[in-house]
């Protein structure tokens, strides 16, 4: 060994190892940047995807609800509608149409006609903190707006978090 180091015509010095390894760490420690951050946004997308499908659940029950529930019970009663949102919204059957629901989730629905004449939304009195995102998923229905004359519309939930990574 005492040659390779004393030697004028090595082509490897010592101080050259150095400077291999520091870029071998260097690139492992990059290298983990990268794979941690790939599993962070699949952590991320996974976690969308499941919301999404809990906010597309909640729609589809709110759309066979039998609080909405018109003349027949593929349609939606605008008047019922009527009835929950808005500032003259009826706390207490309010209240029952939420209190289906789990308390920690927190959502609004959304229900318009398709061509955007007639609008609803209906949602609990507002939280104290402010949501940090939301994810939405949307259900055709029918909706009864008087006893002779029905309109094809939509219902969405919008299912709000406060924190995603929670």
């Amino acid at each position: 060994m005492y040659w390779f180091t004393n030697d004028d015509r090595a082509i490897l010095e010592p101080q050259n190892d150095i400077f291999a390894t520091a870029l071998l760490v260097l690139g492992f420690v990059v290298f983990a940047c990268v794979a941690s951050k790939a599993y962070i946004a699949h952590q991320d997308s996974a976690f969308a995807l499941e919301s999404y499908e809990q906010a597309s659940l909640i729609a589809q029950n709110i759309a066979h609800s039998q609080m909405l529930q018109g003349s027949r019970q593929d349609l939606i009663s605008a008047e019922k509608l009527d009835a929950l949102s808005g500032q003259q919204a009826d706390i207490h059957a309010l209240s029952l149409f939420f209190d289906v629901f789990s308390p920690n989730v927190r959502f609004q629905v959304d229900v318009s006609t398709e061509d955007g004449e007639h609008i609803w939304y209906i949602h609990k009195p507002a939280s104290s903190t402010p949501p940090m995102g939301q994810i939405a998923a949307s259900v055709p229905v029918t909706l009864e707006l008087n006893p002779v004359q029905q309109v094809p519309g939509t219902l969405t939930v919008k299912l709000f978090k406060d924190r995603w990574n929670s």
